[in-house]
């Protein structure tokens, strides 16, 4: 059994179970790689993603992948991968989390080494107290002689080990902006996984219920899909340089006898299936205006089975639509590829077609508010609201 095929068995053990949990894991983005030891939270865009290594989670048992799951969507919830900045010492704050969030999962499905309050039995952890008053507990203790097993740990935190939780590394060298986005994209997913459970008739997790509380009462801000969507765009750029034969000139102070030119040209893919409704489509084209008005040159290819049309976009009030047959998203892939005049491609649908194949590297999907979370498409995913 592929590795897809059994994450995609504990989210449905999830759902069954723990309804809110399998529920938040749907709408989360996955990727699969071998350069991480075990699993974890990593980058994608400016947003998130769960990395798993094929090969750990394959030789897992079925409740030992549930535990895993767990305490990757747990670290998510509780935001330690946005708090872990605030600590002076990173290595402690890794163990003062893994011991909060694992008191809420069942010890038999934690897989080996997974740790708990009873791995410092010379402490005497007091029970769910958070990870901040563990944290305090542990820097007290550390280098004392009086936790020898503590010490030990960290002594053996080093490069790869999943304690080390190294994926997060990349949400602490963020702006301050784009961690707002980050932290509201996750307040979105779990506010849209209590709903659903609620739909369901499920309970929401004791552990979450002052989270869930505080998203559900104060309403928070949506997720701000334009400021995602013009970080995208202004970061697809591509910068070509070009010897001058002329002398020094003051134009060129930076890199005397050297033109520096950025070109950015986007492919816009606009799914016609008729699964993108209209206010939404409305929104989206006055988005690609305002990108278009900043000096970004943008292409739009209208698509359903087949390209239906390519024309290069000009603000105007009504876009008239092409197709309305099925989805496929490989004709516009193709013509990307085909073309090599493009910086990035930009796709709104909502999601519901086989990955294409050979998709660039520099890719964006913009999922309809209806939509489920496709994980199978490569490249940054966001949905509107």
């Amino acid at each position: 059994m592929i590795v897809q095929e059994k994450v995609a068995r504990t989210t449905k053990s999830l759902i069954f179970t723990e309804p809110f949990y399998g529920l938040f894991l749907i709408g989360i983005n996955k990727q699969y790689s071998e350069h991480i030891p075990t699993a974890g939270v990593s980058m994608r865009g400016i947003g998130m993603q769960l990395t798993i290594n094929p090969e750990f989670f394959n030789g897992l048992s079925e409740d030992h992948r549930f535990g895993l799951i767990k305490h990757e969507l747990l670290h998510i919830a509780f935001g330690h991968l946005l708090l872990r900045d605030l600590y002076s010492d990173h290595k402690l704050f890794n163990i003062a989390a893994d011991l909060e969030i694992n008191q809420y999962i069942l010890e038999s499905k934690l897989p080996e080494g997974g740790l708990l309050l009873s791995s410092f039995p010379e402490l005497n952890l007091p029970v769910k107290a958070g990870t901040k008053k563990y944290y305090e507990l542990l820097e007290e203790a550390q280098g004392s002689g009086e936790c020898p097993s503590l010490d030990s740990l960290m002594d053996q935190m080093k490069g790869d080990s999943p304690y080390c939780h190294s994926t997060w590394n990349d949400f602490e060298e963020l702006p301050e902006a784009d961690k707002k986005l980050v932290q509201k994209q996750i307040d979105h997913q779990l506010k849209e996984a209590t709903e659903q459970t609620e739909k369901k008739c499920g309970d929401i997790p004791g552990e979450l219920s002052d989270l869930i509380s505080r998203l559900m009462h104060i309403d928070p801000p949506k997720f701000n899909w334009r400021a995602y969507l013009r970080r995208f765009a202004g970061n697809s750029s591509v910068v070509y340089t070009k010897k001058l034969r002329r002398k020094y000139n003051k134009r060129y102070a930076a890199s005397p006898g050297l033109k520096i030119k950025f070109k950015n040209h986007i492919l816009v893919g606009v799914d016609t299936s008729g699964s993108v409704n209209n206010d939404e489509l409305k929104e989206f084209f006055s988005e690609l205006t305002h990108m278009h008005k900043t000096g970004h040159k943008i292409t739009v290819a209208q698509c359903d089975t087949q390209l239906r049309t390519v024309e290069e976009f000009k603000p105007k009030k009504d876009w008239e639509i092409h197709g309305r047959g099925g989805t496929s998203f490989q004709p516009v892939i193709d013509h990307y590829n085909e073309k090599g005049i493009y910086t990035a491609l930009i796709y709104l649908t909502d999601g519901e077609a086989y990955a294409p194949e050979k998709c660039p590297n520099n890719a964006l999907w913009v999922l309809s508010s209806i939509s489920d979370v496709n994980d199978d498409l490569p490249g940054q995913v966001i949905k509107l609201n």
